[in-house]
């Protein structure tokens, strides 16, 4: 059995960032590209963005710190600390509101 502490994930993934100039920094915390489920966590600082890229599977985002807005065609949701977001089957984008870190949680379709 393993046990992780998201929020000592959250913080030295933050500082990461913080240390980077793209703003940003991920981690996997389980699983990984020979498992179907992937969970990492990642962090960016405020005004930082993923670009807009493709959905690889079913997937959601739990925000763990700060604020972030996620964006898919004309559709955009915003999130805060302890928000889950269902991440759409589409094109999508995510930006930092604030400086935020939120977990990843995909499963690859077949």
């Amino acid at each position: 059995m393993q046990k992780i502490s998201l929020e000592a994930q959250a913080r030295e993934q933050l500082e990461r960032a913080a240390a980077t100039s793209s703003g940003r920094s991920a981690t996997t915390v389980y699983g990984g590209h020979e498992h179907t489920l992937r969970q990492s966590v990642l962090a960016l600082t405020a005004g930082t963005s993923l670009a807009e890229h493709e959905n690889p599977g079913e997937a959601t985002l739990v925000v763990l710190r700060g604020r972030v807005r996620l964006t898919s065609g004309d559709t955009t949701s915003e999130g805060g600390s302890g928000d889950l977001i269902v991440i759409p089957s589409a094109r999508h984008s995510l930006q930092a509101i604030e400086d935020a870190a939120v977990l990843l949680t995909i499963v690859k379709h077949g």
